[in-house]
């Protein structure tokens, strides 16, 4: 776990150097003048407690972390989500939904039934939400 946590505060000190601009000697530099770490050079040199200290020695000159890009939601699978895909292509093909992406499908379900995403909708609310693409369909048709 520490050295889980170790690699981490690593990688993130040199992103952070590549990203303030900083080179190797004025690194260096900025280690050997803070105090508690013993005079170090290097990362390499450093414990948790210490590799903390650097990072918010960092922040301090600028450098902000950003949070990971949020991983890719799964796709809800289970039938009633696909007879919602399903229906939501066929009036894509048909001419009356622009935007056949999950994203257009996800703003659509959130409006019928105040849920954000299809993995999310009960089984009646997505009942609701394919009668209503049902109803919209047998307009387009007649």
């Amino acid at each position: 776990m520490k050295t889980d946590e170790r690699l981490k505060l690593i990688k993130l000190i040199h992103v952070a150097r590549r990203e303030l601009g900083m080179d190797r000697d004025t690194y260096g530099l900025m280690l050997k003048s803070m105090k508690g770490l013993g005079g170090a050079t290097s990362t390499a040199d450093l414990s948790v407690p210490n590799l903390r200290l650097v990072l918010e020695q960092l922040k301090l000159k600028g450098f902000k972390v950003r949070p990971n890009k949020k991983p890719a939601r799964t796709l809800a699978a289970d039938p009633q989500a696909q007879k919602i895909r399903s229906l939501w292509l066929e009036l894509h093909e048909m001419g009356v939904v622009r935007d056949p992406s999950e994203a257009a499908l996800a703003k659509y379900v959130m409006t019928m039934a105040k849920v954000q995403a299809l993995q999310w909708l009960t089984v009646p609310q997505a009942s609701h939400v394919i009668e209503t693409l049902k109803q919209w369909m047998g307009r387009v048709q007649q």
